[in-house]
């Protein structure tokens, strides 16, 4: 695979940072209580538990698509209770995501799909299009930059979600079980590709349910059950 030019901008803050943090949708009880820990740049962690217990609510959590409904949460070293929408937008750029639906448009191509974030901050193609074709071959997609989403296997579908979450240049990736629609032998290539993308200076989070997956690399491990989050370093 063709290295990939990244060099996200890194401090010595963390990434995100949660202390006693809690969630509750309307006036249910928390399905998050006194979440502490932090991600660090350039480092690697899994998101792991039981289904339902709240790895995605955490993903949205970070997303600041969910607010905490109390505790304090930073984002790149902003408190986010005190920072307006329009600075709340600037930090989420700063974050990839990919989800395990995929979520590209049918009716544009591969190439599209990659270049639309950045369609939509209004870059002129001219400046972008070296690096979407780049970024493509790097994933191992070069080849089929011109084709539609419905033509595509499942993990081509996944790497080209890959792909458009990295255009950006994030300083951090969120992976929401990337790997839950693939057979196994595509989820070992994935995560090579999320290590690679790790060692070339991204901090990387995968939310998964798979433990052979997890076994395959060693790195943080981020476990939730009954509401509550368990370190494994």
């Amino acid at each position: 695979m063709k290295d990939f030019a990244f060099a996200p901008d890194f401090s010595d803050i963390p990434v995100v940072h949660f202390e006693n943090v809690g969630v509750r949708y309307g006036l249910g009880p928390e399905v998050l209580r006194d979440l502490t820990f932090s991600i660090e740049p350039h480092s690697f962690q899994f998101l792991s538990g039981p289904s339902g217990a709240g790895k995605t609510t955490l993903l949205r959590l970070i997303l600041m698509s969910v607010r905490p409904t109390r505790g304090v949460m930073t984002l790149f070293g902003e408190e986010v209770s005190r920072i307006d929408q329009r600075r709340l937008a600037d930090l989420r750029r700063r974050m990839g995501v990919v989800f395990q639906d995929f979520r590209l448009l049918d009716h544009l191509t591969l190439y599209e799909n990659v270049a639309l974030p950045l369609r939509v901050q209004e870059m002129e193609e001219a400046r972008y299009r070296a690096e979407v074709t780049e970024l493509l071959a790097w994933v191992g997609l070069g080849e089929r930059m011109h084709v539609l989403p419905p033509v595509l296997s499942g993990g081509e579908k996944q790497r080209a979600a890959i792909a458009r979450a990295l255009i950006t240049r994030p300083d951090l990736l969120l992976a929401d079980e990337p790997t839950g629609n693939v057979d196994p032998g595509l989820a070992r290539r994935l995560l090579r590709l999320f290590v690679e993308l790790h060692r070339l200076g991204t901090a990387v989070l995968i939310a998964t349910h798979d433990l052979a997956l997890m076994d395959l690399y060693d790195a943080r491990r981020l476990l939730l059950a009954d509401g509550h989050l368990h370190i494994d370093a």
